[in-house]
């Protein structure tokens, strides 16, 4: 590290916590990875917490002359958020939100993700303008600083146009609120040369004539290439210009603190409808006639887009039968009644009469039949991703042509693609905006390939800037990828009146150097991302980091998308090892420390896979690489696997001891004994915690018949109490003392059911304590028995199996092959139970986590109904998608438990006492750092069943 980083660390040190401070050369690669094809490793990464910190920070880096560039959530595609000197991301103290007048206005903070901001919005049927694809992931801080937008947005509702007020920090560390008057004074006060550049600057691009009709024009479209020049024709004040200069300046200008929207409608009533076309110039025309009606989205695929889905489950029949010069257009329209939406469906196709519709699936309002023709779209980008070679990346590019060019530009585009024999390219877009995007694969490691994709974007631009006046950028931001570019879309007037700004804001250039402004013509080109191969499982990723949100580990160690870059380049280092390329220490230095950020934290549970575009599971990697690290102990493993019974028998012992100790030395002794142990031993035992379960003293017979077993012979049930039930039971703080199996059979007796258990119960695991250590061949073998069991105890699939853990239910319905109906928890008593049952909800405020095994499968809402029906409020906390426990993760690697629920007691209300959930192993962690007992949900049906 050069000395003036070293002097910056030292400085930063002073008032940032050491351990937000990233210098290792793992981590920064890590880190430093965003979801562009460019690839710079920062000297520096910094999480910050508050605007405190930012603003030392900010004025620490100008005291040194070192150049800064900030990231939110790192989804941008156009290489603005990745740095080779210090790259700024923030916490998840930066999450902060109020809403203003009843929902029209929210203020956010830019580490809010776009998705919970609409759900913060939801309850006003009120939703932020902007709607990029990404929004389940991508912050505000980079939606509004790329004015990213999405299907429905337009120009009418990006951020641009629905920005109210904003806090900004500039390079020099001076603070402007720009909705509150006093810090607006004060600013005018300090920084009178950029008031009264910009002043200048306004007066002298609305004298311009030209250059000003010019803004105007490409404004009519999507544009996000270079900065928001239409601020200087469309204000006076220059404080609304530096408000609306700051929206798409990709942290070039300044950093966004927080943001105030307004907000728009969001209409509770919609219908999608799925029109083909002989061809991309009838369905553009129809994209004009549709523009004239009120619809909400129209989104258009070529012929090619939709070859690339044809084959995909729940695709309508006709999609393969389609040629390659079909077209498709995905409309939507929107209504706040019923009344209204049928009749806008009616003047929609009333419109389009004098057109030809070779198939279709008409309007509907069906949410399932909606959500697969929005699947057909959704499916495009994977869809080029999953066949890719490897090695090579996926590139999504986006365009805006005038609306009336707009058949022409496609037809161009594609003879584009032919040209550079880019065969699997397709094109899918914004049809409304004139807004489209193509898809393509490239390779950048063979230098005949990087002048390929040179060339090919040298004449996309011809085509879309010069002959066609469109915009380079719709939607996607600058960058790094479109810089060479933007003197000739603006011409050398509009060019110089960017420079000019950035002087202006940042005369020292050091906020995102390279970005937007760029004077290497190969800027496109360079420092391109090397995409080397490493395993099967994960070729096909392409860095977004879709998956980030949903990880457990993801403040602790790594997400997936970043234990992924680092298994890319340890693969890689062997390679060159190997080959005689390298020494073997860097190899040896990023495997260890792989070992633990990669390997140790991951939770395995698979909610990156619901998240990634083409499925990836990286726990599946992970638990692959288990294999090695856990091999030695593969003798014992098979032991435990062929003598369950007494391996669950010793675990009731051990918690019986526990039960014991307790009573007779106290909490803190024991505490204190364990722990020190674990201490001494490096943490190759267990943690100890105070909410540790008892030891189950309860039986399970064989059969258990209810008075109800004659008059409803059919109301039968096979009951599977997981391992992790049969042997623990609560904790002493727990309201209920009863154990899970007895509080099942005591819920099951209620609703009249005949339980049926099925024989050598002791000697039953799914498998899941193998599989997650990569033990695969016994895992397989448990549930093997497992699955034999249940199917001769259930009569062949006659009778319904109860697996009171959800993670259990998970692992059987994924590896069992007879036609057995395994349910868990929710599922159960949601299907079977509630028509037997009269619930009288408690008049109490309990806590609900879902497990993320229950999400996999898809029961969150199902599990907050039930939660709702049996108690008179239900907080379900945000920002836990996953409790971290990971099987037994807890007790060995506490630490990821602790990341996984950092935000869970500060969620806890202070009238709340308990809460629910469907995993034993998982409610120790929830009850240990929520402050309140976690018992399953079984325990709350039971309590209001009446």
């Amino acid at each position: 590290m050069e000395n003036k980083y070293q002097q910056l660390e030292a400085l930063l040190a002073t008032q940032i916590d050491k351990a937000r401070i990233i210098t290792e050369e793992a981590k920064r690669l890590a880190y430093g990875t965003d979801a562009s094809f460019y690839r710079l490793i920062p000297q520096i990464v910094l999480r910050l917490n508050n605007l405190d910190e930012v603003i030392f920070t900010i004025q620490s880096c100008h005291q040194l002359d070192i150049p800064f560039t900030f990231r939110a959530a790192g989804t941008s595609l156009s290489g603005q958020a990745v740095s080779d000197s210090v790259l700024i991301t923030l916490t998840d103290q930066w999450r902060g939100h109020s809403i203003l007048e009843k929902g029209e206005k929210i203020r956010l903070q830019p580490g809010v993700i776009g998705a919970d901001a609409n759900r913060y919005l939801a309850p006003f049927q009120r939703k932020i303008g902007p709607d990029p694809a990404s929004i389940n992931t991508c912050k505000i801080g980079g939606i509004a600083a790329n004015n990213a937008s999405g299907m429905c947005c337009g120009t009418a509702q990006n951020s641009y146009k629905t920005v109210d007020s904003m806090t900004i920090v500039f390079t020099d560390g001076t603070v402007l609120d720009t909705a509150n008057e006093a810090s607006v004074e004060a600013f005018k006060d300090k920084r009178p040369d950029l008031m009264e550049g910009l002043t200048r600057l306004v007066g002298e691009t609305q004298q311009n004539t030209e250059l000003a009709d010019k803004i105007r024009h490409k404004y009519r479209l999507k544009n996000t290439t270079g900065y928001a020049l239409n601020a200087l024709v469309d204000y006076q004040d220059p404080i609304e210009v530096i408000e609306h200069l700051m929206i798409g300046s990709e942290g070039t200008l300044g950093f966004i603190a927080d943001i105030t929207y307004n907000t728009v409608i969001e209409h509770p009533h919609k219908a999608s409808a799925l029109l083909i076309f002989n061809d991309i110039e009838a369905a553009s025309q129809a994209v004009s006639v549709l523009a004239k009606t009120n619809v909400s989205a129209v989104e258009m695929m070529d012929g090619r887009a939709l070859r690339s889905v044809a084959d995909k489950p729940g695709m309508p029949e006709y999609i393969q039968a389609l040629d390659l010069e079909s077209a498709a257009l995905l409309v939507e329209t929107r209504a706040s009644c019923s009344h209204q939406l049928e009749q806008q469906c009616l003047d929609v196709m009333a419109a389009l009469t004098d057109f030809t519709i070779t198939h279709s699936t008409p309007f509907t309002t069906d949410a399932n039949t909606i959500a697969s023709l929005w699947a057909i779209r959704k499916g495009m980008f994977p869809a080029v991703g999953a066949v890719r070679e490897t090695g090579t990346t996926v590139i999504i590019e986006d365009v805006a042509f005038p609306v009336e060019h707009l058949a022409m530009g496609v037809r161009e585009l594609q003879q584009l693609f032919d040209k550079y024999d880019y065969s699997e390219a397709i094109i899918f877009g914004h049809a409304l905006e004139g807004n489209l995007h193509f898809v393509f694969t490239q390779g950048f490691e063979a230098e005949s390939e990087v002048n390929r994709y040179g060339s090919f974007m040298d004449d996309v631009a011809e085509l879309v800037a010069v002959k066609y006046q469109g915009s380079l950028k719709a939607e996607h931001g600058t960058g790094r990828n479109m810089a060479p570019y933007v003197e000739l879309e603006w011409g050398k007037d509009g060019y110089r009146l960017m420079k000019q700004i950035k002087a202006l804001f940042d005369p020292d250039g050091l906020l995102n150097p390279g970005v937007i402004i760029n004077d290497d013509e190969k800027a496109h080109i360079s420092n391109l991302k090397p995409m080397p191969a490493a395993d099967e499982i994960v070729d096909r990723c392409i860095e977004c980091g879709f998956c980030e949100p949903v990880c457990p580990s993801r403040t602790l160690t790594l997400s997936p998308r970043q234990r992924i870059v680092l298994y890319r380049e340890l693969q890689h280092r062997e390679r060159e090892y190997l080959a005689g390329n390298s020494r073997r220490p860097p190899v040896d230095e990023l495997k260890e420390v792989f070992e633990y950020q990669g390997v140790d934290t991951c939770a395995a549970t698979g909610l990156c896979a619901d998240r990634c575009p083409v499925g990836i599971n990286t726990g599946d990697l992970v638990k692959k690489l288990r294999v090695e690290k856990y091999q030695r102990f593969t003798p014992i493993a098979r032991w435990t696997a062929d003598h369950f019974a007494a391996t669950t028998t010793m675990v009731k012992v051990g918690l019986k001891s526990n039960q014991v100790a307790r009573k007779l030395v106290g909490d803190k002794t024991v505490g204190a004994l364990t722990n020190g142990l674990r201490k001494m031993t490096g943490g190759a035992t267990p943690v100890w915690m105070p909410e540790y379960p008892q030891s189950n003293p309860h039986k399970i017979n064989q059969l258990h018949t209810t008075s109800a077993q004659a008059e409803s012979p059919d109301k039968k049930v096979v009951y599977m109490p997981s391992c992790a039930s049969r042997t623990m039971g609560q904790q002493d703080s727990a309201q209920d003392n009863r154990p899970l199996t007895e509080v099942t059979l005591s819920l099951l007796e209620k609703a009249g059911f005949e339980v049926i258990t099925p024989e050598k119960l002791s000697s039953q695991c799914c498998g899941m304590p193998y599989d997650s250590k990569g033990m695969k061949d016994i895992a397989l073998q448990k549930a093997k028995e497992l699955e034999s069991l249940l199917w001769e105890a259930s009569k062949e699939g006659t009778y319904p199996v109860l697996m009171d853990t959800s993670p259990c239910a998970k692992r059987s319905l994924e590896n069992f092959t007879q036609p057995l109906e395994i349910l868990e928890p929710v599922g159960f008593v949601s299907r079977y139970l509630l028509p037997h049952l009269s619930l009288s909800p408690i008049q109490e405020t309990v806590m609900l986590h879902v497990t993320c095994s229950s999400r996999r499968m898809g029961l969150e809402a199902d599990m907050v109904s039930l939660a709702n029906a049996c108690a008179e409020k239900v907080v379900l906390p945000e920002h836990i998608q996953c409790c971290g426990w990971a099987g037994d993760k807890g007790f060995t690697t506490p630490e990821l438990n602790e990341a996984a629920v950092a935000p869970l007691k500060e969620q806890v209300p202070a009238d709340c006492t308990r809460g629910f959930s469907n995993s034993r192993t998982c409610e120790i962690g929830l009850s240990h750092h929520s402050g309140i007992p976690y018992q399953s949900i079984l325990y709350l049906v039971d309590e209001a069943a009446v």
